[in-house]
């Protein structure tokens, strides 16, 4: 299948674009019919961007009845159609961006703030290398009660996590061959898969690459882990904390920046890393507070990002320290990056690198100095910490969200809807939330 042609049997195509909860928000044709999709010319309201996590219109939002509802154009993107290999019949995605009547990108389109902060990059002949490190959870979801998964193999129910264990890899062996062969399918760069500290959570490294490519490789695998579980009997989740007494999800995310000349930026020949990589790290502490919100976006969030559950809390960096927040990896020093700690997995990735990368370059064009890096335990020190709450965060990002990283429009946009979450999770209990969270992250 090339990026920008419908194969001749495939029978129905999806178009979707991230919603503010990196939800895909879309519909389905049939194959014949895609012709208006590749076109540019299919049309969604611009509200469907702005809705909350269980799909409802954000009730006073001016994007629905003060304005009428308008419908937005969309666009495919620069990755075009991939392959849905979770379903049965032949299905193919095409994955879209959102624009005004006029023809400009929207600025509530979570796509969109990422590439305005890559255009920071690009004008001064910059590019972003980015990598992602996800964690999730396969899960038993089958009755109201979230339980570990049984084994694909054994059947017998997974009762404690077994970090970088093969036995537990294997258990699952016929989900991860399909999960590398979607990913070669999709276009996704697959890594290392690991297991880790909780019954059925694992890890996948994506491979380094563009950091725009990165953002959509890393929504696209979170459909596909979601539908290849379905597809073996199982839910797969992403949330931060799925289970009160067992480790949260995280998604980490690396990233250096190169020149014209493919030198990285961050490397100045010695272990330290340059001028402008310590700049870059004083733009992100600087910036952890307010963008919380963005690493911790749902209620649920926060029972992962508590003091010493492994998830960084205090607001502090460090070399090969994997107790801080931004961690400087060893390694070449041509490979010199910065790996940010802090958000889990259900944050939206497009949010998520618009968030980190625009922090970074704030930090580089003030040429903002960081404080010390942090030796030893950062858990045990006294550090100012991020957010311990959901309304504390949101407050942050409202009232301290730098506007050159985050239009006026979708900051407000993003306050609206948690704060409808907000009053709808209420009145909600415990399992109703997780079936919320389990349905959408």
């Amino acid at each position: 299948m090339s990026h920008h042609e419908i194969d001749a049997d495939t029978t129905s195509v999806f178009y979707a674009a991230p919603d503010l909860n990196g939800v895909a928000r879309g519909k389905q044709i049939p194959g014949a019919h895609a012709d208006k999709v590749l076109a540019g010319t299919a049309r969604m309201p611009l509200s469907v961007l702005n809705v909350d996590l269980l799909g409802h219109d954000i009730e006073d939002s001016p994007l629905v009845f003060e304005t009428g509802d308008q419908d937005g154009i969309l666009q495919p993107t620069e990755r075009g159609i991939v392959p849905m290999p979770w379903l049965e019949k032949s299905s193919a995605l095409l994955p879209v961006s959102m624009f005004s009547e006029g023809g400009t990108p929207f600025s509530g389109d979570p796509r969109h703030a990422l590439k305005s902060v890559m255009e920071r990059y690009s004008s001064r002949g910059w590019n972003v290398v980015a990598a992602t490190e996800l964690e999730f959870y396969l899960v038993d979801a089958s009755a109201n009660e979230l339980k570990p998964p049984r084994s694909l193999l054994s059947a017998r129910r997974l009762s404690s996590g077994e970090i970088l264990s093969l036995d537990a890899l294997e258990e699952f062996s016929p989900f991860f061959s399909d999960l590398y062969e979607g990913c070669a399918l999709m276009g996704i760069g697959a890594d290392a898969a690991s297991s880790e500290g909780g019954p059925g959570q694992f890890e996948i490294n994506l491979k380094h690459g563009d950091a725009l490519k990165i953002a959509d490789d890393t929504w696209l695998f979170k459909m596909l882990v979601r539908g290849l579980a379905r597809k073996h009997g199982l839910s797969a989740t992403f949330m931060a904390k799925p289970f009160a007494d067992q480790p949260g999800n995280g998604l980490h995310v690396h990233f250096s920046v190169v020149d014209l000349d493919g030198k990285n930026v961050f490397d100045d020949g010695t272990n330290q890393g340059s001028n402008i990589m310590r700049h870059a790290v004083a733009g992100l502490l600087n910036a952890m507070a307010p963008h919380t919100a963005i690493f911790a976006p749902h209620s649920n969030s926060f029972t992962r990002l508590v003091p010493g559950s492994h998830a960084p809390v205090g607001i502090a960096w460090g070399y090969e320290n994997r107790t801080t927040a931004l961690r400087i990896p060893g390694g070449p020093n041509a490979a010199r990056r910065i790996e940010h700690r802090v958000a889990g997995g259900d944050t939206n990735p497009y949010l998520l690198l618009a968030a980190i990368l625009g922090a970074a370059m704030d930090g580089i064009e003030t040429e903002k100095e960081p404080p010390k890096p942090v030796v030893g335990d950062a858990y045990s020190q006294k550090l100012e910490e991020v957010p311990n709450d959901w309304d504390a965060a949101l407050d942050l990002f409202q009232e301290k969200t730098n506007e050159s990283i985050f239009d006026p429009q979708l900051i407000d946009n993003f306050i609206r809807t948690k704060q409808q979450e907000k009053r709808v999770f209420e009145d909600l209990d415990a399992t109703q939330q997780t079936a919320v969270y389990l349905s959408a992250l």
